[in-house]
C-alpha cells in the first residue's frame, strides 16, 4: 500500500474552508485542468453519502464512486466504492491554527490493480501527479476562499 500525505494552509476561519469542502460543486472547482469532471451523482456531504463522477483524462474516461465517512466539523473520508484503484482512501482534515488561518491535511493510501488498468494507474496517480494535483488544489481552495464572499 502507498500513502501521500499533502498539507497547507488557508487564511481563512476553518467554518468557511469546511464549507467550501463540503459544497457539492467543491470536486469540480478542485479539478486541475485539463481533466475534466462529469459528476453523475453529488449527494450532500454525510456519512454514508455517495459522489459518482467520470474524470476524463483527454479521450480517457475514469469512472468513481466514493462513499463519505467519518463527516466532522473537522474534516472526512471518502473512500473509492468503484473506480479505477484497487483501494482509494482519502482523509481530509481540517484544523484551526488561530481565527483566521486554516491548516488542510491530506492523507490518501492507495494501492492500484495488476495488470494493464494499475499500469495506467501507476502513470496517472504517480507521485508527481499527486504532488502537481494537490498543490492546484491548494491553489484553488485560497482562490476561491479569497473571491467568495465570507
Amino acid at each position: 500500500m502507498s500513502v501521500f500525505d499533502y498539507e497547507f494552509t488557508v487564511d481563512a476561519p476553518l467554518s468557511r474552508v469546511r464549507e467550501f469542502h463540503y459544497d457539492t460543486r467543491a470536486l469540480k472547482r478542485l479539478t486541475p485542468p485539463p481533466t475534466i469532471v462529469q459528476l453523475h451523482q453529488v449527494e450532500p456531504l454525510a456519512d454514508g453519502s455517495v459522489s459518482r463522477f467520470t474524470l476524463w483524462i483527454g479521450p480517457l474516461p475514469l469512472h468513481w464512486t466514493a462513499v463519505h465517512s467519518h463527516v466532522s466539523p473537522y474534516g472526512f473520508t471518502d473512500t473509492q466504492s468503484a473506480g479505477p484503484m484497487q483501494r482509494w482512501v482519502h482523509t481530509h482534515t481540517f484544523s484551526s491554527l488561530s481565527e483566521g488561518c486554516t491548516r488542510v491535511h491530506e492523507h490518501i493510501e492507495y494501492e492500484h490493480k495488476a495488470g494493464f488498468a494499475g499500469l495506467l494507474t501507476r502513470l496517472l496517480f504517480a507521485r508527481l501527479n499527486l504532488f502537481t494535483m494537490f498543490t492546484y488544489r491548494k491553489l484553488a481552495t485560497r482562490w476561491f476562499l479569497r473571491h467568495s464572499t465570507a
